[in-house]
C-alpha cells in the first residue's frame, strides 16, 4: 500500500518478525523461507520466542516442512543468548528470518525485549505481522511496534476471512 517499494535482497539480509500472539508470525516465516529458498537464496530462521513453550518446536516443524535450516534452543530462556550462540553460523546464510515473542497484549516487558532484540539483530527489515480482522486496535499495535522495533513493513495474515482489513490500512499509515 502506498508508494511502490520492492524488497531488494543484498548478499546478507536479516528480517525480524514482530506481533502479538496468534497473529501468524511463525507461519509467515515458513512461507517467506520457502518462497526465497525456492528462488535460490540460502535461508535460515532463528527462534527467539522463549515465552511460548511450543514456539521453538513449531518453528522447527515449519522449517523442516519447507527444507530450511532452523536455529532454536529449547532450554535457553534469554533470546539474546540464543542469538549470540548462533551468530557465527547465521553469517553463512543470505536471508535470516528471526521469530520473536508475542504477547496477549502490549506491555513494558515486551517493549523492552523487542528493543533489545532489535538492537542485537540489526535487522535490515522489521515486519509487523497482524491479522486482517484486528479492527481499530491496529493503530495502537502498529504504533507500539514502530516505537519498539522501527517497523519497516506490515504483513497481513488471515485474508481469507470476511474481514475488510481496515485495520491493515491503519497499520500501514501508522508505520
Amino acid at each position: 500500500l502506498g508508494k511502490k517499494r520492492e524488497l531488494v535482497l543484498g548478499k546478507q539480509e536479516t528480517w525480524m518478525m514482530v506481533g502479538l500472539y496468534g497473529a501468524g508470525k511463525t507461519t509467515t516465516i515458513g512461507k517467506l523461507a520457502a518462497y526465497y529458498a525456492k528462488r535460490g537464496r540460502k535461508v535460515c530462521t532463528v527462534g527467539l520466542d522463549v515465552h511460548r513453550p511450543a514456539a521453538p518446536e513449531q518453528l522447527r516443524q515449519v522449517c523442516e516442512k519447507v527444507g530450511v535450516q532452523c536455529f532454536i534452543d529449547n532450554d535457553e530462556k534469554d533470546p539474546l543468548k540464543i542469538w549470540k550462540k548462533y551468530e557465527k553460523e547465521i553469517k553463512k546464510y543470505n536471508l535470516v528470518i528471526v521469530d520473536t515473542a508475542g504477547r496477549d497484549a502490549m506491555d513494558d516487558e515486551l517493549a523492552k525485549e523487542i528493543k533489545n532484540i532489535a538492537k542485537a539483530v540489526k535487522a535490515t527489515e522489521r515486519f509487523l505481522v497482524m491479522q486482517a480482522d484486528i479492527g481499530q486496535a491496529a493503530k495502537k499495535q502498529a504504533q507500539f511496534f514502530k516505537d519498539t522495533s522501527g517497523v519497516t513493513g506490515v504483513i497481513i495474515t488471515r485474508m481469507d476471512s470476511t474481514a475488510k482489513a481496515g485495520g491493515a490500512l491503519t497499520a500501514c499509515a501508522e508505520t
